[in-house]
């Protein structure tokens, strides 16, 4: 119960960062093209919002320290609502409908930032919030629940955004659909916010913060026993003791440059390219904008399938292995769709290769880069490191999904095989620092980095 409702943040944060595009070509006529301003206005309306998702994160660690994982999710969900209202109707107030200015322009992308706040908070809080609470045998499976959520909200945004575009004339969606489509997102953030109020907070930052008797309920209620709730509580107790150091570096650089790594090649595959862009994508193909709606459905349909078979292994196999296949699997996909747009031929082949890429990105860096991040820091630097690497992820997100329709006008192929060369470096990275950490608790990690900091000192003592 406890997963599933912080996993609600998970939902918020796809429908929110996948809303844009079945909105983003209407934008471009309402917003951009009456005011004559160019292609990278355009590209930074599109990503406006990981603007927010940056400032989310950077100021996630601090929040979650302070004032707590559960209330600083309540805080996400005002946003996610205050967003979707405004961005509707980012006229609200202070300008007319149809009398397009500079203003109206700016406005808008306030509003999305607004929302992107909302996303930076729980791409992170959620994640932590479930690997703080979850028992070591199932906390990647529990940890991928929140990466499921994430790939339902963007699939059920996608079917949202098909549905009210069906059958309708394409100057009512310019007009009107596309308002309806940001609209949409306050339902869930409503249910969000008010399911939020069942949750306790995080047994490990009660124990950080001298509320014991709590914190022990709430291992005994998770892990069904007074022994094994205490057998965790003594051995959170005893890392807290031996490690009083909040000090960022206090476990050494490789944990941060991991920490840092993880998102840069998450984003730089380019799968944002594909959620953001996918209508225009496959309007270039020829299909019409709802067909070109419905293809974004089967992008979804196959996300989720595929985050439901991580679901199932990643706690069987490891985090390692299914990284390592995944990244040689969107390797192939998106050097197939650099292949198949150099031969001027992205029709179905196009599309067979970006569902494959699609599917082994669910399969690796989509849910386990999250999940990873979640439990691989120590509880004491946990929240600086975590609101690091989602400020990080952002920030890639951002500059990825910006600069795409620069680099598309420039050269397709180029670009799409741009992307496949970091599937091929993701190998490489994974293969020499990522540690396994499947069936170990949060405090066996923080040991393995205390060790592995040891080792480099005494190492340098040495020489």
């Amino acid at each position: 119960m406890l997963t599933s409702i912080a996993a609600l943040g998970g939902l918020l944060f796809g429908y929110d960062t996948a809303v844009i595009s079945g909105a983003e070509q209407s934008l471009q006529i309402y917003l951009i093209d009456s005011l004559g301003l160019g292609t990278f206005a355009h590209g930074l309306t599109v990503s406006s919002a990981l603007i927010g998702c940056i400032i989310g994160g950077l100021i996630s660690g601090v929040l979650s320290d302070r004032i707590g994982r559960r209330n600083s999710l309540l805080l996400a969900a005002v946003f996610f609502f205050i967003s979707a209202v405004l961005s509707a109707y980012p006229e609200f107030i202070f300008f007319t409908k149809d009398e397009q200015t500079f203003g109206l322009f700016l406005a808008f992308n306030f509003y999305r930032i607004i929302g992107g706040i909302g996303v930076g908070l729980a791409s992170g809080l959620g994640p932590l919030y479930i690997s703080e609470t979850s028992p070591a045998n199932m906390r990647g499976k529990l940890g991928t629940l929140n990466n499921l959520a994430i790939i339902f909200g963007m699939s059920l945004v996608y079917f949202v955004n098909w549905r009210i575009a069906a059958g309708q004339e394409v100057s009512w969606i310019n007009d009107i659909g596309w308002r309806y489509m940001f609209a949409s997102e306050a339902i869930p953030a409503i249910l969000f916010f008010g399911l939020l109020f069942l949750l306790p907070e995080t047994p490990r930052l009660l124990i950080m913060k001298n509320k014991d008797e709590e914190a022990f309920r709430i291992l005994e209620k998770v892990n069904g026993s007074k022994e094994k709730a205490n057998e965790i509580f003594q051995e959170v107790k005893a890392t807290l003791k031996e490690k009083k150091s909040t000090h960022l570096f206090a476990y050494g650089k490789l944990v941060i440059i991991v920490g840092i790594l993880l998102p840069v090649f998450q984003q730089f595959v380019g799968i944002n390219v594909i959620l953001y862009y996918a209508p225009r994508i496959f309007a270039d193909m020829g299909y019409d904008v709802s067909g070109a709606m419905f293809q974004t459905v089967i992008i979804g349909i196959v996300n989720f399938i595929f985050v439901f078979i991580a679901l199932l292994l990643v706690d069987k196999v490891g985090r390692r292995i299914l990284m390592l296949v995944g990244s040689v699997g969107m390797a192939v996909g998106m050097f197939g769709v650099a292949f198949m747009s150099s031969a001027e031929q992205m029709g179905i082949g196009g599309l067979v290769f970006i569902l494959i890429f699609v599917a082994f990105y669910n399969l690796s860096f989509g849910p386990l880069m999250w999940v990873l991040a979640s439990e691989l820091f120590p509880t004491r630097i946990r929240g600086q490191v975590m609101a690091i690497t989602v400020s990080v992820n952002w920030f890639s997100n951002l500059l990825i999904s910006s600069t795409f329709p620069s680099m598309l006008e420039f050269n397709s192929s180029l670009t799409y095989s741009f992307y496949g060369v970091f599937c091929l470096l993701a190998i490489l990275f994974v293969w020499k620092l990522v540690t396994e950490t499947k069936g170990k608790t949060l405090e066996e990690i923080e040991s393995y980095w205390e060790t592995k900091k040891n080792v480099k000192e005494d190492t340098a003592k040495g020489a």
